[in-house]
């Protein structure tokens, strides 16, 4: 469902219409990305902090940057036209963007160049070589013939080298040495439906991820085995924060939101005032919980309960960002859309 709202967000925003929505995905992970005079106010889904800079990555491959905490941005040279779907930095020069096409894109410059480290075609041999039983086997083959039409939609790092990139049917591929090589994990997921994966999130050797029909999993000893988790919910799972303090909030559709404090054996639902879908959520500096709706509202967990802020509706934001002393950024269909400081106080 995300998958084809976003599509369609994108190429309305964009006025490209039909043409946009047929151009192969393979010409475009072979096609830089084109030079646009306003990054800012592309389509933008998600966004970063190099140290002192402010990556965002979205439509047509555009990669923003900006170092006056989002006053003015300018557009980094991308070697692919596919959409990007998330960007994170590991320290401040090494990142990782990820997208569609199995588009992964890496950086050692805080973003100012990028390389191409996977993507669809590659994925599907690295697949079909390391598949060691009839359902590897049939499943590299599936992605050999449908081409590089899946996208990731969520990547981990845990340094400069390791890192992890999920997304549509379950795809699911490691690097431990910063895109060089790649090792598909398909087989170490409890995912037998191949479910979308939207969310990833990890605390020290414990990662989370969150995806389609409630799909929940955990590995508490650093990505080597995953657990099926106990999930409240059976709708899909958009958004997700994993505390260092062991509380896990995990969101969705129809501005369902819920909360476990221990490693989700228990669960309680977080009251939202807007039955709308939870598209975006993150940590403030404060360690408070943003959260923004499918609705534009942008809400603030206080308690047991989601207060909205008062600040005009954002268009279909699908990232949040809140600078270190300075302002939240959202980013959606509109671009980038400061949120008024007073609005967080």
């Amino acid at each position: 469902m995300r998958l084809s709202l976003l599509m369609a967000a994108v190429c309305a925003v964009a006025g490209a219409g039909p043409a946009l929505a047929q151009t192969p995905v393979s010409d475009a992970l072979q096609r830089p990305a084109l030079a646009v005079k306003a990054p800012q106010r592309a389509v933008l889904l998600a966004a970063a902090q190099a140290g002192a800079r402010t990556v965002a990555v979205g439509e047509r491959g555009i990669v923003a940057l900006s170092d006056d905490r989002g006053a003015t941005w300018r557009q980094a040279p991308s070697p692919v036209s596919v959409t990007l779907t998330m960007v994170r930095f590991a320290d401040d020069q090494h990142g990782v963007a990820v997208g569609h096409g199995g588009t992964v894109l890496s950086t050692d410059d805080a973003g100012a160049s990028w390389r191409l480290r996977l993507d669809g075609r590659r994925l599907a041999g690295l697949a079909q070589a390391a598949a060691t039983t009839p359902a590897a086997q049939q499943d590299a083959e599936r992605l050999l013939a449908d081409g590089p039409d899946k996208p990731f939609l969520d990547v981990l790092q845990w340094d400069a080298k390791r890192l992890l990139a999920v997304g549509a049917y379950g795809l699911a591929f490691y690097s431990a040495d910063g895109g060089e090589s790649w090792a598909p994990w398909m087989d170490r997921l409890p995912n037998p439906k191949a479910l979308h994966w939207y969310v990833a999130r990890r605390a020290g050797n414990t990662l989370l991820l969150a995806g389609e029909q409630g799909l929940l999993a955990r590995s508490d000893d650093g990505g080597q085995t995953f657990q099926t988790m106990n999930t409240p919910y059976k709708g899909s799972w958009f958004a997700g924060e994993l505390r260092a303090d062991g509380q896990t909030v995990l969101a969705g559709l129809r501005g369902n939101v819920w909360r476990s404090t221990d490693g989700g054996a228990q669960w309680a639902q977080l009251a939202s005032p807007v039955p709308a879908t939870i598209t975006a959520m993150a940590v403030d500096a404060k360690g408070g919980l943003l959260l923004a709706s499918q609705a534009g509202v942008v809400l603030r967990l206080q308690g047991d309960a989601l207060v909205p802020l008062k600040a005009p509706p954002v268009p279909m934001p699908s990232a949040l960002l809140p600078l270190q002393g300075g302002p939240l950024l959202t980013l959606g269909v509109a671009g980038v859309v400061p949120v008024d400081a007073g609005a967080l106080q």
